[in-house]
Order: structure tokens, then sequence, then C-alpha cells
């Protein structure tokens, strides 16, 4: 199926070995891996483990994102782009804006395609927190217009 690409992300990628088929080698070319990140420590355990794996086309997801996340040091060159979104429903941990900022900075700094996909339910911007019900938390998140695309991107759009 040359003419598919598939993107599997994953909060478990120290499985990902025993979980591929026996022909994976290097990745397939139409693959793409996201490990999903919530924290700073989840992000230090995983993306260590993320790095060594045979992925053509690596992604990180922050998402939900649970606090600050300094991730400038494993932006090395294999990672295709980064990803931030917010909690969603009734008991959701707010997002803080700033947090989603700072990645974005950290993305452009290293040439790394970054997206903010999605609000949350609770979104902390300027010191205010904003609900933000669910039908809406895409279209915020893309109202934000902070997305950084590169020229040569290789995530396609959704």
């Amino acid at each position: 199926m040359d003419d598919c690409m598939f993107y599997f992300f994953t909060k478990r990628i120290e499985r990902f070995r025993e979980c591929v088929p026996p022909d994976w080698g290097e990745g397939y070319e139409n693959v793409i891996v996201g490990c999903t990140c919530e924290n700073q420590d989840r992000a230090d355990f995983r993306l260590p483990i993320f790095a060594e794996l045979p992925i053509r086309h690596k992604t990180v997801i922050l998402g939900p994102m649970l606090g600050p996340v300094k991730l400038e040091k494993y932006l090395n060159g294999s990672i295709r782009e980064v990803a931030c979104s917010g909690e969603s429903g009734i008991n959701a941990r707010p997002l803080d804006y700033e947090w989603v900022l700072d990645v974005r900075r950290q993305c452009m700094n290293r040439g790394v395609p970054f997206q903010f996909h999605q609000t949350g339910a609770y979104l902390i911007k300027n010191g205010r927190m904003y609900h933000i019900p669910r039908r809406f938390q895409v279209s915020q998140a893309r109202k934000a217009g902070i997305d950084y695309k590169i020229a040569d991107g290789f995530i396609p759009e959704a």
C-alpha cells in the first residue's frame, strides 16, 4: 500500500520492538510512529528509548500536556514533528499556553515542525483560565496561528 501513510502513536514506546512485524528492519517508508509524553518525567524516560529505535519517521506528541517540557535536547534531527495538545473531558487538567509557546520556541530553535493540535477543555492564557467546549478545542488551537511548518516538512496534513 504505497499510497497510504499510517500513523501510530504510543505511551508504551518501551514495548515497540516486541510489537513490530519480523520484516520491520529500519521501519517502513509509509509508517510514522509518535511517542507521547505528558510531562518532563515521561519525556526523560521515553524519548531516549525512542531515539534508539529503528523508525524512519518519528514524531513527539506532548499530549495531554500536563506541565512544561524541555524537549530541545531530544530534537536531534530524527524527530519530524512535535505536536502539543491539552486534555479533554470533565475532569481535564488545564494546559498552560506558555508551556505550548515554549515548546514551539524549542522546535523553531532546532528547525523542527510544530503543531498546536488542540487546547483541551481548560486553557490558561495570560493568567486566565478558559473553559473550551470539546467541539471548539481543535479550531481554537488553529486560531492561535502558532503552527511552525518548514518547506520540506514530511508530516502530511490531516
